[in-house]
Order: structure tokens, then C-alpha cells, then sequence
């Protein structure tokens, strides 16, 4: 009985007390729970804060959802089905890095942009400020095929990464951008070389569109082309950078709009005048030296024009090394080939004076003649001395000097006098002293004229060949 009574006293306490526990409990727990979504909500509001003032963090990404990439089928032209699509070109020439005469190309350097309008990539924008991105969204959307008709190699630049550039607009306005390097044909004529002007020029073309699907054309008609100014080659001067506009057809795909990068160059010529002309022109005039020299000088003259010959020939095959295997007459061809004539004339010249001379020499005996043995013996010593042929008077007067000479020395050595090298030393005055008069009288008249004509004639053809091609 006692126990009941206890357990329901206890009972009845416990009813009361826990109530007021428990609501102080929430009471406690309340300011923790306000604290904490006030923190949340400032937290909020800050971040929310922060995004709108950095822009780069309002779409973090999220670009794909942004252009509705996956919402379109890219691989499909902008406005399929309806009038062609028109996209403008502009460059920027950096550089021409090289021109080969041998391969007949050139080697380009540039920036080439591309503007064209794709409604699927517009998107909302209260600034109506453009978005760029780089080389990882041009695999997504679609842009333009362009390629470079006559290239040999070309690539986009890739340090420190693609050098590739995409800046979309929020009305779908998309300008595509890239450096690049083209390694191109240049169709050269050389008939003038190295007095020439060469027309070079760089295509670009859409690969699969023709003019039905694509509209190529220059942005700003002629202004679309631009240049540094510091461009400069070693063998070239740049005259002119001009774009323009034409058409391509094939005969399987249809028509095709073309853009051209159009450049004269002229080349600089005074290196090849110090390294062709100026050579040559020395060996023709080494050439005439033989003129001047005594006609029984054989070893003199041959050897004078074969070392002539011979450097001409080096001169020409070195011309020859550093350009293409063309089949048609250069300039520089017609210079050297006709200086190589006048040096090869002069080798003739003294053939045929040698031949004359050897012909007056057997009829001179014959109307003279034989010569006695110790006359002759003495007119080869004489030519051996002085290198000279005697055969007028004078010279067989000199030659009797000469004998009177060698005999007053024999005799000398007979008798043990002393005075031989005095003889020796006199005879050699006196066939010194007529040497100028000796070589005039035995000069050949053929030697006269050609000291005369040969200079003249070559004088003209420097003149006609200047006045033509300059």
C-alpha cells in the first residue's frame, strides 16, 4: 500500500517537471538555431555579391549551356538551306621568313581572322560585352574551312599553347582568329634574273563549300591586308601588298570563291654584281693581256688563256648551282656566255697569229735561204734570253753582237782573262736596250687590231646588254 502510494506521487511530480524542461531546452536552443540561418543567409548574399562583381565567375564552366552547344547540330553550316553564309578575311603579314629560287616557293608568316555570324551561339547579355575563348571550344562549334591553294606546308603555332583565339558576340557575331606559317608555290620567271621582278601571290580558299554554301570575301576590301613595317628581305626589296578577289572552278564540285595575297618583289642586284659581273668582266679584260705580250711567247699566252677559261667556267657552273634547271636563256646567262666568248676569241686570236707566224717564218727562208748553224744556235740563245723572236735586221744585228760577243768570250777564257763576265753583262745591255722596239717591229698586225677591236666590242655589248634589261 505504502509502495502504490509513492509511485503515484513520483508520478505526479514527474507530469509536472517535464514540460518546463523541456521548453526551457528549446529556449536554449532557439538563438543557436536563428544564429546559424543568419549566418547562411549573409553568406549567401556575399557570394552572390562577389560573382556579379567578378564576371569571369558568373558562368563558371557552364559555356556549353551558355551557347546552347548541345542544343545544335554543329556540323551543319549556320543558316543551312538558306543563302550562302559570308565570311570575312583579314590578315596581318608579320613576315616573310624566306624566298628559294631553287624550290620556287616562299615562306609566310601572318595573322588570319575570320568573322562570320552563327545565331546558334548568341546568348543573353545585359552588357552586351563578348565572351573569348581558346583553341578547346573549336572543336565544338562550327567555323570555317578555309585552306591555302599551292601550299607546300603550313602550321599553326603552338607555344606557349595553340595560338588560337575565339571571341563570340551576344548576337551570334564570331571572330575566329590564328597565327600561322605557309610554306606556298611562287610561279617565278627568270629570263630577266638577276635584273628581275617577281609576282608572287598566297590563295586562300573553302575546302568543301562552294559558293552556293560560302561567301568568302575581304572585310574591309583593301585596308583587309596589312603589314609590319619592318618587313625586309636580303635579296628583295618589297614594292607592293595588294588583296583581291576571284573565282575557282572544278569541274566535279562548281564554283569557288578565292582571296589573294598579292606581293612584288624586286631583287637587289648589287650583290650579283660583286659576285658574277664584276669577276667576269676582270677575266675578259685579263684575257686582252695576251695581246701585249711577245708573239714567240707561247708558254705566256697559252697559260694566260686557259686560267681565263677556266675561271669563267667556275664562275658559270657556280651561277648555275644556286638556281632551278630552267629551260630558257637568263640575263646573267647571256652576260656570262658572251664574256666567255671574248675570252675564248682571245685563246683563238693567238692560234691563228701563231700559225700566221710560223707561215712568214718558212717563206722568209725560202727567199733568204738556210741559215747557217751557228747563226741559228744564236737566235736561240737570244730567245731564250730575252723571250723575243728576232727576224727583221735589227735583230740579226743584234744577234751578230751577240756572236762577236760569244767569241771575244771564248777567247777571253783562252787566254785566262778575266773580263768574261764584263762580255757577258754587255751583250745582255745591248739586246735589253732594243727589247720595247724589238717586240714592236715583230708585234703581228693581227695583235694590233684585236688590242683595239676587242675592247670596243665588248664596251658596246655592255652597253646594249644594260640598256636592255635595266
Amino acid at each position: 500500500m505504502i509502495l502504490a502510494s509513492q509511485s503515484v506521487f513520483f508520478t505526479c511530480i514527474w507530469v509536472i517537471l517535464m514540460p518546463n524542461a523541456f521548453a526551457a531546452a528549446e529556449i536554449e536552443k532557439l538563438p543557436q538555431r536563428c544564429s546559424s540561418s543568419g549566418t547562411r543567409t549573409w553568406d549567401s548574399k556575399q557570394e552572390t555579391r562577389m560573382r556579379k562583381d567578378d564576371s569571369t565567375k558568373v558562368w563558371p564552366l557552364k559555356y556549353e549551356q551558355l551557347l546552347h552547344i548541345e542544343d545544335h547540330d554543329f556540323a551543319m553550316r549556320p543558316g543551312f538551306g538558306k543563302s550562302p553564309v559570308p565570311v570575312g578575311i583579314d590578315v596581318q603579314i608579320e613576315s616573310i621568313d624566306s624566298i628559294s629560287e631553287v624550290n620556287m616557293d616562299f615562306k609566310m608568316t601572318f595573322y588570319l581572322r575570320h568573322y562570320w555570324k552563327d545565331e546558334r551561339l548568341s546568348f543573353p547579355s545585359t552588357t552586351n560585352k563578348s565572351m573569348t575563348f581558346d583553341h578547346r571550344l573549336i572543336k565544338k562549334i562550327w567555323v570555317p574551312d578555309v585552306f591555302f591553294v599551292h601550299s607546300k606546308k603550313s602550321f599553326i603555332h603552338d607555344t606557349t599553347v595553340e595560338n588560337i583565339m575565339l571571341r563570340v558576340h551576344p548576337d551570334g557575331n564570331v571572330l575566329f582568329s590564328l597565327r600561322i606559317t605557309v610554306s606556298a608555290m611562287c610561279f617565278m620567271d627568270f629570263s630577266r634574273f638577276p635584273l628581275d621582278t617577281q609576282n608572287c601571290s598566297l590563295e586562300l580558299e573553302s575546302y568543301a563549300y562552294n559558293e552556293e554554301d560560302l561567301m568568302l570575301y575581304w572585310k574591309r576590301g583593301n585596308k583587309s591586308l596589312n603589314t609590319d613595317e619592318h618587313i625586309s628581305l636580303s635579296q628583295f626589296f618589297i614594292e607592293e601588298f595588294s588583296a583581291s578577289s576571284g573565282f575557282a572552278f572544278y569541274s566535279s564540285t562548281g564554283w569557288y570563291n578565292r582571296l589573294f595575297i598579292n606581293f612584288v618583289l624586286r631583287r637587289h642586284v648589287f650583290f650579283f654584281v660583286l659576285q658574277t659581273y664584276f669577276p667576269a668582266m676582270l677575266m675578259v679584260i685579263l684575257s686582252w693581256v695576251s695581246f701585249w705580250i711577245d708573239r714567240r711567247a707561247v708558254p705566256a699566252r697559252v697559260s694566260l688563256g686557259i686560267t681565263t677559261v677556266l675561271t669563267m667556267s667556275t664562275i658559270i657552273s657556280g651561277m648555275s648551282a644556286s638556281m632551278p634547271q630552267v629551260s630558257y636563256i637568263k640575263a646573267v646567262d647571256v652576260y656570262l656566255w658572251v664574256s666567255s666568248l671574248f675570252v675564248f676569241l682571245s685563246i683563238i686570236e693567238y692560234a691563228a697569229v701563231n700559225y700566221l707566224t710560223t707561215v712568214e717564218e718558212r717563206k722568209q727562208i725560202r727567199k733568204t735561204g738556210k741559215i747557217s748553224g751557228m747563226y741559228n744556235i744564236d737566235v736561240v740563245q737570244a730567245m731564250a734570253f730575252d723571250g723575243c723572236y728576232h727576224d727583221s735586221e735589227t735583230d740579226l744585228d743584234q744577234t751578230s753582237i751577240s756572236l762577236h760577243s760569244e767569241e771575244d768570250s771564248i777567247q777571253g777564257r783562252s787566254t785566262g782573262s778575266p773580263s768574261a763576265d764584263s762580255l757577258r753583262i754587255k751583250r745582255r745591255k745591248s739586246l735589253g736596250g732594243h727589247t720595247g722596239r724589238i717586240i714592236l717591229e715583230n708585234n703581228h698586225v693581227i695583235d694590233t687590231y684585236s688590242r683595239i677591236l676587242f675592247p670596243i666590242v665588248y664596251i658596246i655589248f655592255n652597253l646594249v646588254y644594260w640598256g636592255i634589261y635595266v
